[in-house]
């Protein structure tokens, strides 16, 4: 599928702005070579670590994006934003640097390290539910009630051209090395990122391919693709990779999915905790399960390869507690 002509779609010219306004203050993750993975699958293999990213996460790049293009007077009232704990970070982040204050509203179920990881930076928590939908009704309570400004988690140009940035760079990076055909793995919530990433692949080098991963318990992009737009799955999935649990993929998210993804796998749970595992032990590389989807892919042979690929790892939003009961699953230890 090609965008209309009529379509307001992401540019590549919206994604090299976004990285612009980033560059004073994100980091460019490398391109990391993992001999290791390729010595597994048969083919050159690159590692795109955000967990090295500032709050550990993707997401700083769109939130941080989308609130630079902000007016003055909407940053002041303050910002609210909807988050299972990576963009609620990024958006408590992008308000500290600008001086002015932000509510995260965070599920009942979120886990401890991201809700430290919020009050940290110096935002207000507030819990709601345990949908994404949940979620937005009490940002959207909160914005209406003290006149404050949503910062929304994926379905909006500026935080699609954000995370986009993070394809800009796998490309450009590769570009340096000669490679134009290849194949990039990316993690899908609710599509921010695979949108962005998907986008800014696909229109700086046409020969790539990039493939979505999603849990198998949470396969929304899945839905959609069979439906032919977005559709609302069960309304608590539930699953180890909590930021990829969205019942529903963003129907802008969607548009840019379908205009540039070429394909979505799923992965089991099962698989997520040797994956996290083989990243800590071989690459020294903390990723929470979200941020090790790509790589579980991978190694499962979900993804057809002829040539190399890209696992772009999310995120590292989890911290020693965590990484034990995960540990401690039966199979964590597989790929050790």
């Amino acid at each position: 599928m090609t965008p209309s002509a009529t379509s307001t779609l992401v540019s590549l010219n919206d994604i090299r702005r976004a990285a612009t306004a980033l560059r004073p203050v994100a980091v460019r993750t490398p391109l990391l070579r993992s001999y290791e993975l390729e010595h597994e699958v048969g083919v050159p293999v690159y590692l795109k670590p955000e967990m090295l990213q500032r709050i550990g996460a993707f997401k700083f790049r769109g939130a941080y994006n989308f609130i630079s293009q902000l007016a003055d007077d909407e940053r002041v009232r303050g910002l609210v934003a909807p988050s299972s704990g990576n963009h609620g970070q990024a958006a408590a982040l992008a308000a500290r640097i600008y001086g002015v204050k932000a509510t995260i509203v965070m599920p009942t179920t979120a886990l401890r390290a991201k809700v430290a990881g919020v009050e940290r930076l110096g935002a207000r928590v507030i819990f709601a539910g345990t949908t994404t939908a949940d979620r937005m009704a009490k940002a959207l309570e909160i914005v209406d009630a003290e006149q404050a400004t949503l910062v929304p988690p994926y379905d909006h140009p500026a935080i699609i051209a954000g995370q986009g940035t993070a394809g800009l760079e796998i490309a450009e990076d590769l570009a340096v090395l000669g490679t134009t055909d290849y194949t990039v793995l990316v993690p899908v919530g609710g599509g921010g990122l695979s949108a962005g990433v998907s986008t800014a692949v696909k229109l700086a080098s046409p020969a790539a391919r990039v493939v979505g991963v999603e849990p198998a318990k949470s396969a929304k992009l899945t839905t959609a693709r069979v439906a032919g737009q977005p559709i609302t799955i069960a309304a608590n999935p539930g699953g180890l990779a909590d930021g990829l649990v969205a019942v529903r993929i963003g129907d802008l998210t969607f548009e840019h999915l379908q205009a540039y993804m070429d394909d979505v796998v799923t992965v089991e749970d099962a698989a997520l905790p040797p994956a996290m595992r083989f990243l800590l032990d071989r690459h020294k590389l903390v990723a929470e399960p979200s941020g090790a989807i790509t790589v579980a892919a991978l190694t499962g042979g979900a993804v057809k390869l002829a040539g190399p690929v890209v696992c772009v790892l999310s995120g590292g939003n989890t911290e020693w507690e965590g990484l034990q009961e995960l540990f401690a699953l039966p199979g964590a230890a597989a790929n050790g």
